[in-house]
């Protein structure tokens, strides 16, 4: 097994739990937050191997413990997996998610001390799960609809389903005070159980656990209507609204008012009063938030990329080359709004009403990079047009995505 070096640990994120009890959204969801926050990380499904190698269609039996083939093919699998998660990290990863039932104290020893000798930081992630509302939504929005069952007929699907998850039931044992480091994840995090956990990056991951909730609900992204400064092609400032700034603001109260239902409709905004007079004519009361203000542009605040350029030539260079990294004097980078957006992530996944943020281009982009899992350096260049809504719908294992021009 490939080993590291103290200076450049790596960690490894082990899921526990039964199925049906969201580890895999778990997963994916922690490593969206990791990748956002700069961090190379991704996901080593075993049910994802499982079906590429063996096929997508086997049947319950092939989970039961008492089969000694089946038994046999799925530690194959576990082996396969790990490897190729250490291969990983000892080449550009850094963050390996491991994501299986891993449901015996055996297999967890394994993966745990297999890791330890490659010089990986393990930290299990268990999920425990008894109410039978959530599991039956959770079986019905994500696994009748996985290759395991395409073409099957939904209760047929079902039957087998539970069939799978009894065979694990039997041999399952839950993680104890001496199996290292991990977190319990209880009834959809309203319990958490962290034990041995310690650092920086393991106290923000987590706390973003703990407030990650299922409810899925529509996040509406938008610009401010066009201010007196974008006329002018200044950057930044605090200019209001634009005559047709203003149109804008109208027809975004005309656009959120068919969406509004039974649940509020939560609607944020920068400290900026582009964006407060934007939400100005919307129903709802606002909350404006420091860190949905735009980049902070530092000496270059004001100005226009025109007198940037004369002015500073060699920042408007360096700015042209690396957008993620570039400083403005004085000012902020991508990178620091990212950081500073982290609360606001947090938000989002705790909050389980529909929002609506209105706010600025280079924050809207860093929201909706983390949103739709766009890589960091891609990040100041997704398209964020004046006068257009974005509606992101969360889902299993990602967000769908509309846009709604709302001016000609």
């Amino acid at each position: 097994m490939p080993t590291f070096a103290a200076a450049e640990q790596k960690m490894a994120f082990v899921m526990v739990g039964l199925p049906a009890r969201g580890k895999s959204y778990i997963a994916r969801k922690l490593a969206r937050y990791l990748r956002w926050r700069g961090q190379e990380t991704r996901v080593f499904n075993v049910g994802t191997y499982r079906r590429e190698i063996v096929g997508s269609q086997v049947s319950h039996d092939f989970f039961d413990p008492d089969n000694p083939e089946g038994r046999k093919e799925r530690m194959r699998l576990a082996e396969l997996v790990l490897k190729d998660m250490l291969r990983w990290l000892a080449s550009s990863g850094q963050v390996g998610i491991y994501d299986a039932t891993n449901s015996t104290k055996e297999r967890r020893r394994w993966i745990r001390e297999t890791c330890t000798a490659a010089g990986v930081t393990v930290v299990f992630i268990e999920t425990v799960c008894d109410d039978p509302h959530v599991i039956d939504r959770n079986l019905r929005d994500t696994k009748l609809h996985s290759p395991d069952y395409a073409g099957v007929a939904s209760e047929d699907a079902l039957i087998d389903f539970k069939q799978r998850i009894a065979h694990y039931q039997r041999a399952y044992e839950p993680l104890a005070d001496d199996e290292g480091r991990f977190v319990k994840l209880i009834d959809e995090g309203t319990k958490v159980v962290v034990h041995n956990v310690d650092g920086a990056i393991l106290s923000r991951v987590v706390y973003f656990l703990m407030n990650l909730r299922t409810k899925r609900r529509p996040i509406w992204l938008t610009r401010h209507g066009e201010s007196l400064f974008n006329v002018e092609d200044r950057i930044g400032g605090d200019s209001g609204l634009s005559p047709r700034g203003h149109e804008f603001a109208r027809a975004l109260a005309g656009f959120m008012q068919p969406r509004r239902g039974k649940e509020p409709i939560t609607v944020w905004t920068s400290r900026l009063q582009r964006t407060i007079q934007t939400a100005s004519y919307l129903a709802e009361r606002t909350t404006a938030f420091r860190s949905l203000d735009e980049i902070d542009a530092g000496e270059c605040d004001g100005m226009t990329y025109t007198e940037v350029r004369k002015r500073y030539p060699e920042q408007f260079e360096a700015r042209a080359k690396d957008k993620l990294n570039y400083r403005y004097p004085r000012g902020e980078s991508y990178n620091d709004v990212i950081q500073r957006l982290d609360p606001i992530i947090i938000e989002i996944e705790r909050h389980e009403h529909p929002i609506l943020v209105v706010s600025h281009q280079g924050v809207l982009r860093a929201l909706y990079a983390y949103l739709m899992d766009t890589p960091p350096a891609d990040c100041p260049h997704i398209p964020m047009p004046l006068h257009t809504v974005l509606e992101l719908m969360p889902s299993a294992y990602g967000c769908t995505e509309r846009r709604f021009p709302l001016s000609s």
